[in-house]
């Protein structure tokens, strides 16, 4: 892996798969971030033991309870990373969490596109929004011309099967909130691209693959740690061209 050094990185949906497995591939770096913030809605859930063990035995990891979906969790979070990083910014963010729905045209439901919709779109955007100042600072602090994660950036985990142009080639099984929140996912992110570029704040999508996770299950070919592994790489090499880019755990380029 080429050398990565960052110093503070919060990572949403942090108490399983992607997001867990990412936080353990920062803490098993060979200069790991003075801080990494998991967060997960439950840290005193079931779900949440491992993270909550892991932070044990790391005293740079800090457990967060964060909700996307509630500002006032959010900008509580915001408060507790403000205060440990002690006038420094913040250098990543890993906007990870999300729900998934196998709904049909037949099957669906007004709610439940809703509720997918709030959770992998509006939640996103609301994280961005309530720690872009942290990142701006980063950003402002870095002194580094260009852009990088080891600067500022919001990274977003997204999926093939919210590009539209690959619909019909990967949409085998019917997942209409999913799919349609991703895609709009995916267009916040440029959007995001184009407006913070000059605050130096880099903003890129990554398709994870297919990860043997809950979401994932065990059908899946990849596992957490292979996908993570990869992530972490293309993380320490992104500069300004993959700004705006849709990028795949492989380092494929696809298509929105």
């Amino acid at each position: 892996m080429a050398e990565f050094n960052v110093e503070s990185v919060l990572v949403t949906g942090s108490n399983r798969g992607i997001g867990l497995g990412l936080v353990k591939q920062f803490l098993e770096l060979p200069n790991p971030p003075e801080w990494i913030f998991a967060t997960t809605r439950e840290p005193d859930g079931s779900q949440s033991k491992e993270v909550m063990e892991l932070a044990l035995k790391h005293p740079n990891l800090v457990v967060l309870q964060l909700d996307a979906v509630s500002l006032a969790s959010v900008r509580a979070a915001v408060k507790e990373v403000e205060s440990q990083l002690n006038g420094k910014g913040l250098n990543l963010l890993i906007n990870n969490a999300a729900v998934n729905s196998h709904a049909t045209p037949q099957s669906v439901q007004l709610e439940e596109m809703i509720s997918v919709f709030t959770t992998n779109v509006v939640g996103p955007i609301q994280v961005a929004k309530e720690f872009l100042p942290l990142l701006k600072r980063a950003a402002e602090k870095a002194g580094k011309e260009g852009l990088s994660c080891s600067k500022a950036a919001i990274i977003n985990m997204s999926t093939n099967v919210g590009s539209i142009e690959l619909c019909f080639k990967v949409l085998e099984i019917p997942m209409y909130p999913y799919s349609a929140s991703k895609a709009a996912l995916n267009m916040v992110k440029r959007c995001l691209a184009a407006e913070l570029k000059d605050a130096g704040i880099l903003c890129t999508a990554i398709h994870p693959g297919w990860v043997k996770t809950d979401m994932g299950t065990e059908k899946a070919p990849q596992t957490v740690e292979q996908t993570t592994q990869a992530i972490l790489k293309m993380l320490s090499m992104f500069s300004e061209k993959e700004n705006g880019s849709f990028v795949g755990w492989d380092g494929q380029i696809y298509p929105w």
